[in-house]
């Protein structure tokens, strides 16, 4: 659209003016990143004016990136991807076509409730009966249930999770590894923030509220997740 290309040109102009302060810089580099995203969901808005495509893939794999599943139809905002597209403006898949959902290390990337719920009740109408949906994020309770306590520098959740972010030189209580899980807001454009935790009860309830009728711990397999992610995560997989 041509009025959001014209506004992220003004936002890059703004950021190259050494007088613009920190938090209107940090503001729209977030703006600037959101409209790179919406060119991404307006292109193939475009191409699918009615909200959705004609596929009807038995597989579909949300926000995935660059991990990639065999026999997965992986929908992300950002490439490679088979299409592009802003899950927080629904799923692109129409009613009961699809047998099955992963996403790994997504949800707590959209904004709750809104997105959220929005996507997980987009989730159950593109399902079959019957169809599940499995969802892995990072574990608030695991996070949670190692504070209060000391903090050093071989801490597994540091040398795991935060060994090759610049933000490690700040890490210097358990409390940060806490704010980093559930908000990992450091300026970094290489990383999303966080923007809600979750642990199994939240998972439940969220699955639950939006109609699916089971919501059970998920064993972790391989050959879908990535191995990475396993460690400090919580997996359900809620059946419709």
């Amino acid at each position: 659209m041509p009025s959001a290309d014209l506004l992220g040109e003004q936002i890059h102009a703004i950021l190259a003016d050494s007088a613009t302060t920190h938090g209107l810089a940090r503001t729209l580099r977030a703006a600037a990143k959101e409209i790179e995203l919406h060119r991404y969901h307006y292109a193939s808005r475009r191409a699918w004016p009615n909200g959705w495509i004609n596929d009807k893939p038995a597989k579909v794999q949300i926000g995935g990136g660059a991990h990639r599943i065999d026999g997965f139809f992986n929908i992300d905002l950002v490439p490679p991807a088979d299409l592009l597209w802003d899950i927080r403006e629904g799923i692109p898949l129409q009613d009961g076509s699809t047998a099955e959902i992963f996403s790994e290390h997504f949800l707590e990337h959209i904004d709750y409730p809104r997105s959220a719920k929005h996507y997980v009740r987009e989730a159950r109408r593109v399902l079959v009966p019957g169809g599940r949906i499995i969802t892995g994020v990072p574990d608030a309770a695991f996070a949670l249930n190692q504070y209060p306590g000391p903090l050093d520098a071989t801490d597994e959740t540091i040398d795991r999770w935060y060994s090759k972010r610049d933000c490690l030189r700040d890490v210097n209580t358990r409390l940060d590894l806490v704010n980093l899980v559930f908000r990992d807001q450091d300026d970094d454009p290489t990383y999303t923030p966080h923007l809600w935790a979750y642990d199994h009860e939240k998972l439940v309830q969220l699955f639950t509220e939006a109609g699916f009728t089971t919501v059970e711990p998920w064993t972790f397999d391989s050959t879908m997740a990535n191995p990475k992610r396993r460690w400090g995560s919580v997996y359900v997989v809620a059946t419709r």
